[in-house]
């Protein structure tokens, strides 16, 4: 996100937000599944949904990318109705061993966030495996 101009920073930033609203994340699982830096306050979201980009922190940035990911794999998993992913994100899964997406996300923190992009993205799996063809 580094590469990026400020205006598709803070673009991409709103994206992320309202998918957490959407997801129905309160502020404080919201600033959890961010990991953003220590003492950062629920008020600062406003800033977020309005003009300010997240910070440059590699750590930050990788839970993003992995936001995004999940998001698209959410699209292509279910085309026809967007619903159906945001009620999958809150249903206990079988395969998830029992746990709703959203709670692993946001109990497992980075490693929740890989295991749930895993689990729906088949070719994130195959290069996170390290497989070569």
């Amino acid at each position: 996100m580094t590469e990026l101009t400020h205006e598709d920073r803070v673009n991409v930033t709103r994206i992320i937000m309202n998918l957490l609203d959407d997801w129905g994340l309160n502020a404080e699982q919201q600033l959890v599944v961010l990991n953003l830096p220590e003492g950062t306050r629920t008020r600062a979201l406003r800033r977020y949904r309005e003009d300010t980009p997240f910070p440059d922190d590699p750590a930050v940035l990788k839970r993003v990318e992995h936001l995004l990911g999940i998001t698209d794999a959410l699209r292509t998993t279910f085309p026809r109705n967007a619903n159906i992913g945001l009620l999958w994100m809150k249903q206990p899964c079988r395969r998830l061993r029992k746990r709703r997406p959203l709670d692993i996300i946001i109990e497992d923190g980075l490693s929740g966030l890989i295991t749930v992009r895993t689990h729906l993205d088949c070719s994130f799996a195959w290069q996170e495996s390290g497989s070569k063809c």
